[in-house]
């Protein structure tokens, strides 16, 4: 009776929580605000973490406490995830009964099922579900790691509500199924590009040095694009990095603005010739290309 106690349970309040926000913007103009704000860091970290951590957490935890094992452990956590799918069956199957008009019109599910057959492509969707913890520790990492360095030497701080933020939701015609998955990748992306971003600064920073191999070069360069716009060739010496990070790393010019960041970024740009600082901003970088040869 406990694997059925402790699934019934967690799909009761992960259904709860899907009912609350639902609600909550229905709630007149302070609820609008608070389902604007929970669409987006840090809320949305929040609302992320209590349907798709929390109830692995907890089955985790009520597993070994029952059974009083770490195997006890592992089967809480299979249940916690069983729970987690029947959740998204059912409130899959809820939503899509109450947008019948959605259902019967165009939609992605049907046109990928027709492609690659209704299994594949079910199966295939629930495979990219292994990912979420993943996606999840990244997005610790961002919060944890990355901060501090943004005091030590200087990295460019972010506004993390401009990546992590999801808006599908606002998609007409997208329900049930279709949207379920569209804001799964709506979060994901955020997160992953976020993470990109972060990590051209510390590459750039400590690392201002290209691959040996050109491939890498050429395909690392789509995220990187300092691997052709600063890096120094890797038939090249140790002065030359060391020159290339005395250009662009001034000594104690870190402690006047945020300025350690990929050569690429915003805060190098110029105006009237004096340095101007997109303090809180991302940037979007420009498809690079290794030199002409």
């Amino acid at each position: 009776m406990f694997p059925l106690r402790l699934i019934g349970s967690i799909v009761a309040a992960l259904l709860l929580g899907a009912l609350v926000l639902h609600l909550i913007p229905r709630l007149g103009g302070g609820g609008k605000k608070l389902a604007s704000a929970m669409c987006q860091a840090p809320l949305l970290d929040v609302v992320v973490t209590y349907f798709t951590i929390l109830p692995m957490i907890g089955g985790i935890i009520a597993g070994g406490w029952h059974y009083g094992t770490w195997v006890g452990a592992i089967f809480g956590f299979v249940y916690g995830v069983m729970a987690q799918v029947l959740s998204v069956f059912l409130w899959q199957f809820a939503h899509e009964a109450v947008n019948v008009k959605h259902i019967r019109g165009p939609r992605i599910v049907k046109v990928l099922n027709k492609a690659v057959g209704r299994w594949r492509n079910h199966t295939a969707v629930w495979i990219t579900a292994l990912a979420v913890p993943v996606f999840w520790f990244v997005r610790i990492a961002e919060l944890v790691v990355y901060p501090p360095l943004t005091k030590i030497v200087g990295l460019p701080p972010y506004k993390h509500a401009d990546w992590v933020n999801v808006s599908r939701q606002k998609f007409k015609g997208l329900v049930g199924h279709d949207l379920i998955w569209c804001l799964y990748c709506d979060w994901m992306t955020g997160v992953w590009s976020l993470g990109s971003e972060m990590l051209r600064n510390v590459e750039s920073f400590w690392c201002p040095i290209r691959f040996s191999s050109e491939k890498k070069c050429k395909n690392c360069a789509i995220d990187f694009p300092d691997v052709f716009g600063g890096w120094v060739p890797a038939d090249q010496g140790m002065q030359e990095v060391a020159d290339v990070l005395a250009e662009k790393y001034p000594p104690g010019a870190w402690k006047d603005k945020p300025y350690s960041s990929w050569f690429g970024h915003p805060a190098r740009l110029t105006i009237n010739g004096q340095p101007h600082f997109f303090e809180e901003q991302a940037s979007v970088p420009e498809a690079s290309e290794p030199p002409a040869q």
